[in-house]
């Protein structure tokens, strides 16, 4: 599927998409998490950071849906707090990677004489485990937000710069990019206009994988006390914070670690879904 595909193909992608159960699941999950995330905070009667001693540590109740935690903080609200900062790092991430590895595989796929630096470069990069790259680099750069979004994009834009690679390298052999050179189109024409809008199903599809990593990997940095600063309220601050509590007050770390799943999960699906249909050799199953 490519940029320019007309309104009847879109419309025909979309019922095809909208037919599979799984990817209906993940959008809807997804679409509550981001309700939840923009509006949770405003309608909420607590704050996310007011203490309130007096009501430490008390079960979900009417008062109180998914109960409190150690300083007397509504869960709920805490929650959907960290869900914005979990969506803004995962979109961001996607954001920094896509043009990172987005450039260095056109490049490395579309000039023979930059193929061998930069595939050594990508495959350097990805032979460190992503969590311990993205420590290193948090721990280089920083506790905060900024910091951990540049990191894990960083760390996840070689993903990205390997599959533009093998792609542009396939495509830039083709007879219409060999006619565009042999009109006289420029290079970086031919880049965007005829590689790039080609490539943007497989981007699409790899961006959800990683969004769905980059939270679960800020989730983790913020586990071990790496990510943003603690005051800063996130799924896995939250669950770290909880530990101690798990025998009396195992509702703290069990909705914060519930979102990261059926927000991990949702995305998974619709990437599933959306591979299926956009590539060649399994929309053919469908």
């Amino acid at each position: 599927m490519t940029a320019a595909m007309p309104a009847s193909g879109r419309s025909q992608f979309l019922r095809s998409l909208l037919r599979r159960k799984p990817v209906v699941i993940g959008l809807a999950v997804l679409l509550l998490i981001l309700l939840l995330a923009l509006f949770g905070p405003m309608l909420s009667p607590y704050a996310a950071s007011k203490l309130s001693l007096a009501s430490r540590l008390k079960p979900p109740s009417p008062e109180h849906w998914l109960g409190t935690d150690d300083f007397g903080r509504d869960v709920l609200t805490r929650l959907a707090v960290a869900g914005r900062l979990s969506l803004l790092v995962g979109f961001s991430v996607v954001v920094v990677s896509c043009v990172i590895g987005v450039t260095l595989g056109l490049l490395a796929g579309f000039f023979r004489r930059l193929d061998t630096p930069v595939a050594r470069l990508i495959d350097a990069m990805m032979a460190f485990p992503d969590i311990l790259l993205a420590i290193a680099l948090v721990a280089a750069l920083g506790p905060s937000v900024v910091n951990v979004i540049a990191a894990l994009g960083i760390v996840y834009a070689p993903r990205l710069a390997r599959i533009v690679r093998a792609s542009t390298l396939v495509i830039r052999e083709l007879p219409y990019v060999e006619a565009a050179r042999a009109l006289g189109v420029s290079t970086p024409r031919i880049m965007v206009r005829h590689v790039l809008r080609n490539l943007l199903s497989p981007i699409l599809v790899q961006s959800t994988f990683i969004f769905a990593s980059a939270m679960l990997a800020e989730a983790g940095l913020s586990f071990l006390g790496v990510g943003v600063s603690p005051s800063v309220p996130t799924w896995g601050t939250m669950i770290a914070q909880g530990r101690q509590y798990l025998d009396q007050a195992s509702w703290i770390m069990f909705f914060p670690g519930l979102a990261i799943v059926c927000a991990v999960l949702s995305l998974q699906l619709v990437g599933d879904g959306l591979r299926d249909l956009l590539d060649p050799r399994l929309s053919k199953d469908i």
